[in-house]
């Protein structure tokens, strides 16, 4: 089972966070999500649990928990499936041609 955990503490690497959840059980994988540019945590990241009942655990002692300073939030994560792409720019602006 996929959780999505946000308000992470900008400090915690993967690593720390492996343990953390490992304590419920066996991690599968586990990213935090950082700027392309910069390197930097932006504060969100998804954890892959081997066990679904485990997972849901986590997700019921960690949601609304203190990590550090922040306030963490731990849910279920929504598979939004691949993006669909309108072709470059990224603006969403209609080229003038």
């Amino acid at each position: 089972m996929k959780v999505f955990i946000s308000g992470l503490p900008l400090q915690v690497g993967e690593g720390e966070l492996t343990e953390v959840f490992s304590d419920f059980g066996p991690v599968k994988s586990l990213r935090i999500i950082k700027d392309h540019q910069t390197k930097q945590s932006k504060g969100f990241g998804f954890v892959e649990m081997v066990n679904e009942d485990e997972a849901k655990e986590a997700i019921k002692y960690m949601n609304g928990q203190r990590y550090y300073d922040n306030i963490i939030r731990v849910n279920v994560a929504e598979d939004k499936g691949p993006r669909p792409t309108n072709g470059g720019g990224g603006n969403g602006k209609k080229p003038r041609f």
